[in-house]
């Protein structure tokens, strides 16, 4: 069965949340779509020679979570998953995974990161069953967050505009 875009916002949103706090919206977006990315890849393309995208070998979803609870997640996720990935299909634009001053540090950093990446774990989010040709799910997600941001922020200015009276 193909995965419902209901529950890929649904994961999308619990990411950010994971996020909430250390960073601004527009920042914990790129954390939560290069997951997301690295997911969607991994489940499409890795082990497939000719596919669109190269998923280089230990550089996928899977070795992601390996790295889960390491107590240098970031530094390994930027050097075994992005760079391999970003170099092998010429990308750019990926946040640093190892930001202290986003993610925090020592623990903190260990315990965000490592839930980000539970969040997408879970097995009914397997995008190896989608067969939909134009579907273009991640595009989907990035216009998901940025209506969703669009709307908590115009809530926050009315809020601020327009306080509430008692």
């Amino acid at each position: 069965m193909a995965v419902k875009k209901s529950d890929i916002y649904r994961r999308i949103w619990q990411g950010c949340d994971v996020l909430r706090g250390g960073m601004d919206a527009s920042q914990y977006k790129d954390y939560v779509l290069s997951i997301l990315f690295v997911k969607y890849v991994s489940d499409k393309y890795a082990g497939q020679p000719y596919g669109a995208i190269k998923v280089p070998q230990a550089s996928s979803f899977v070795n992601m979570v390996s790295l889960k609870g390491g107590t240098d997640i970031g530094d390994q996720i930027n050097k075994k998953i992005i760079a391999p990935l970003a170099a092998a299909n010429k990308l750019s634009g990926f946040p640093n995974f190892d930001d202290s001053g986003k993610l925090g540090s020592g623990k903190q950093k260990q315990d965000t990161l490592t839930n980000l990446i539970a969040v997408f774990e879970d097995p009914a989010l397997d995008f190896t069953r989608n067969r939909a040709d134009g579907d273009d799910i991640l595009g989907d997600a990035y216009e998901y967050l940025m209506r969703h941001f669009a709307t908590e922020s115009g809530k926050a200015k009315r809020a601020v505009l327009h306080p509430r009276r008692s």
